[in-house]
């Protein structure tokens, strides 16, 4: 087993010769055999334990028995003691989910703490398949398919190379002691079912079901690196990026096959399932405005693109008030800055379309922001008076329906438009020779 376990790890290019790692020990037989490996090695590793409060006694005992392991190989070791039960309640999500967040989490803040390389847990290849049936029943796509990688950024998985048989006889042949956590024989929870009650009979239609598999993987991932080169090569030519907002262009959908497959290749890292790319596609022969939302991001249907924005905050109210400068207001994501000086030689006036200056003895506080409505005109600076409603401004600026709704709008008291923020200025408050006073405002994103 040890010489497999160096093979493994200088296959998968791990290097933990030079690095320290941070063994994950619930001292059951996988994760002992863990940390023996690592001991005969002679690696630089600590040991972190998470006691979730899960099971009374038998929780502490599993604690004491890890500390007392870890001060036998003299290594480093961490504990914390979770309140597992009453965090799932509070976040609504299963006890298992509760723990899997918090060991995680917990595992990192002492990896970076204490300066460790990397996080080892104990998986291998049965975990490795179970997860790949777990994943089956709840739907997947390849990724799913191919289980537990050997690496993931800071964690590795260094079992990955063997089977809970070996783990087991290797356990058997060291004489090693380990904690058998009573949970595991209970049918309570999917995972246990699985190893309990599917896999021996998968295992008598196929007594090599664990090499099978493995080989199974491999293709499967060498199938999804392919795939993957292939869909990023066409998601340069189908998306653009343009101002925080990625647009995705409609016929290069409609001309492509497996449309819904591109779709969700592109919207699943902006919280997407492929159900929704689905519906989403379907949308194409719809009118314009339609809107679809993932816990993070929006998408637009537009006239040629599907627009994709990250949902920000809401103003606190539907308006803000301006008092007489100067000061600085929020408004939504944006922050405006009012300032005022005495004539025109006070201020550098430059051409940046997110300031604009105004004759202060011609406004009326406190003035109003809000955003834009049907119906709202104004004197566009340049056009001589002439009215013009905004609805068309926006039109000729060819700004897509996302872009639009973030339009916000400066009104003198709560009447006239003195300003299309960020867009144009109204000709009528213009500032002259004659201005006396000048108020400057700058909107910050």
């Amino acid at each position: 087993m040890l010489e497999a376990f160096l093979t493994f790890i200088n296959q998968q290019k791990f290097d933990l010769h030079k690095k320290s790692t941070l063994l994950t020990v619930s001292g059951g037989v996988d994760s002992v055999v863990l940390a023996h490996l690592f001991h005969k090695a002679g690696f630089q590793a600590g040991i972190a334990h998470c006691n979730f409060s899960l099971r009374n006694k038998e929780s502490d005992g599993d604690e004491a028995f890890v500390r007392e392991l870890a001060e036998g190989y003299k290594f480093p070791f961490y504990v914390k003691k979770f309140d597992t039960k009453n965090y799932a309640e509070e976040q609504g999500i299963s006890t298992q989910m509760a723990a899997r967040e918090l060991r995680y989490k917990w595992f990192e803040e002492v990896r970076i703490e204490n300066g460790y390389d990397g996080i080892a847990t104990a998986h291998h290849a049965n975990d490795s398949f179970e997860t790949v049936i777990l994943n089956l029943v709840r739907g997947t796509g390849l990724a799913g398919l191919h289980g537990i990688t050997s690496q993931n950024k800071a964690l590795i998985r260094p079992l990955l190379f063997t089977s809970r048989e070996y783990i087991q006889e290797y356990i058997r042949i060291n004489n090693l002691i380990w904690r058998e956590d009573s949970s595991n024989e209970s049918n309570n929870y999917k995972r246990n079912l699985i190893r309990h009650e599917v896999i021996p009979i998968l295992k008598q239609m196929n007594p090599s079901l664990e090499t099978t598999f493995k080989t199974t993987s491999q293709r499967i991932r060498a199938a999804e690196n392919l795939l993957t080169d292939f869909l990023e090569n066409w998601k340069e030519e189908a998306v653009k990026y343009d101002e925080e907002e990625y647009k995705i262009l409609i016929s290069a959908l409609i001309s492509t096959s497996e449309p819904v497959y591109k779709l969700w290749f592109v919207l699943q890292e902006f919280g997407f399932s492929y159900a929704q790319a689905d519906e989403i596609y379907k949308s194409v022969e719809s009118i314009s405005g339609k809107v679809f939302q993932s816990s993070t991001h929006v998408v637009l249907k537009d006239r040629d693109y599907f627009v994709v924005t990250k949902i920000t905050k809401e103003a606190g109210t539907l308006e803000l008030k301006i008092n007489y400068p100067p000061g600085e207001y929020q408004f939504g994501d944006s922050s405006f800055s009012l300032k005022v000086a005495s004539g025109a030689m006070d201020f550098s006036f430059g051409q940046s379309p997110s300031t604009a200056y105004f004759d202060i003895d011609k406004l009326e506080f406190p003035l109003t922001m809000r955003h834009w409505e049907i119906g709202d005109s104004f004197c566009p600076f340049g056009m001589s008076g002439k009215r013009k409603k905004i609805s068309d401004l926006l039109i000729d600026l060819k700004l897509n329906l996302n872009q639009k709704r973030k339009v916000k709008i400066l009104l003198n008291g709560n009447r006239e438009i003195l300003w299309v923020i960020g867009i144009r200025t109204d000709e009528r408050y213009r500032i002259n020779d004659e201005s006396k006073e000048i108020l400057m405002i700058t909107e910050k994103n």
